[in-house]
């Protein structure tokens, strides 16, 4: 496995990688009228953006993974279902962490409260569950506030 910064050839994989870790941690967790945002092409527009900040973990030629981290934020970090369990996770983790550290001396990232897989992985890094609050998501009809827990690490 290895990690690399994202280029645009990546963009589609990070997408597809987005979209199907989405709907396999927020099904059921997230407001319904949420759904109806977050199709293929939803994804697509959002990655292009966010590759100068996207770090992508490659298994041969393939991106089964990749981290974003905006300010003190790790903005967005999906793994692949195929990768799940190899210790991709920890690795985009660390590196987001890492990425954070060099600017800040703590980092946040929101997560589902339903999401139990996700956050039992994030305690288990040392991440602390800071409380609940309201994040807000972006659609192409403006923001979306979606109930979430707010995780907490020093890195510094």
């Amino acid at each position: 496995m290895e990690l690399r910064a994202a280029t645009a050839a990546d963009a589609e994989a990070i997408a597809g990688v987005w979209h199907r870790g989405w709907a396999d941690g927020h099904e059921g967790n997230v407001p319904d009228g949420l759904y109806a945002h977050r199709r293929a092409d939803h994804f697509r527009e959002l990655v292009e953006s966010r590759l100068p900040r996207t770090t992508v973990a490659v298994i041969g030629d393939q991106v089964v993974g990749f981290v974003t981290v905006r300010d003190d934020e790790v903005e967005e970090m999906y793994v692949d279902a195929s990768a799940r369990g190899s210790g991709v996770a920890a690795e985009l983790l660390g590196h987001g962490e890492s990425v954070i550290a060099a600017a800040h001396d703590a980092a946040w990232l929101a997560v589902v409260a339903g999401n139990a897989r996700a956050r039992r992985f994030y305690e288990r890094c040392g991440w602390v569950d800071g409380g609940a609050f309201d994040y807000t998501a972006e659609t192409v009809d403006g923001p979306f506030v979606v109930p979430v827990r707010r995780y907490e690490k020093r890195v510094r």
